[in-house]
């Protein structure tokens, strides 16, 4: 059974693991610098840093933000090793449970196999895709946007929210205008 743990960078052994998972999971362009990753996990109240847990043993990561109307989720994973055995769907669904509030989240164009298949996933899941264009912005000054669709869990629609939703993430996650 999986449990989600919140850590702080003083959790040496499992943030440790966290930031290494972080980088095999996701390019160098789909996460924030490290330094500044630590000084959210330990100081921003809307940031919170979890991990997967199965009893004693960390199997994926967790961070989201806690915002008024929905939350967004950063960045999901589960350990390579461990994929494909359920974890993932759990995990949200221990997350949808645990926040009883919408989830956001992006993805990568469905330009590839990979990116097909974890929409497929997130589908799965309850998640609808949001269609109008939207763009991640840059983790790093002299980085581009990237283009990106939203997809969302619960009670949030496409036409009244998209505009609220998109403003929030740029300006609490980004700090872009």
């Amino acid at each position: 059974m999986l449990t989600l743990r919140p850590i702080t960078t003083a959790d040496t052994r499992l943030y440790n693991y966290m930031e290494q998972l972080l980088q095999t999971s996701f390019p160098p362009e789909e996460y924030r610098p490290l330094e500044e990753l630590r000084r959210f996990t330990d100081e921003h109240p809307a940031f919170c840093n979890q991990l997967l847990m199965e009893g004693e043993t960390p199997v994926g990561l967790l961070t989201y933000w806690y915002f008024f109307h929905f939350c967004y989720v950063e960045h999901f994973a589960i350990d390579p090793q461990l994929r494909g055995g359920g974890r993932g769907a759990e995990a949200l669904t221990l997350l949808a449970d645990r926040l009883s509030r919408p989830l956001v989240l992006e993805v990568e164009m469905p330009d590839t196999e990979q990116a097909i298949r974890r929409i497929a996933f997130y589908r799965r899941q309850g998640f609808q895709l949001w269609e109008t264009p939207y763009f991640q912005p840059p983790y790093r000054s002299g980085d581009t946007p990237l283009p990106m669709q939203l997809m969302v869990r619960g009670a949030l629609t496409e036409a009244s929210h998209f505009v609220e939703v998109c403003r929030t993430i740029h300006r609490q996650v980004y700090s872009y205008p």
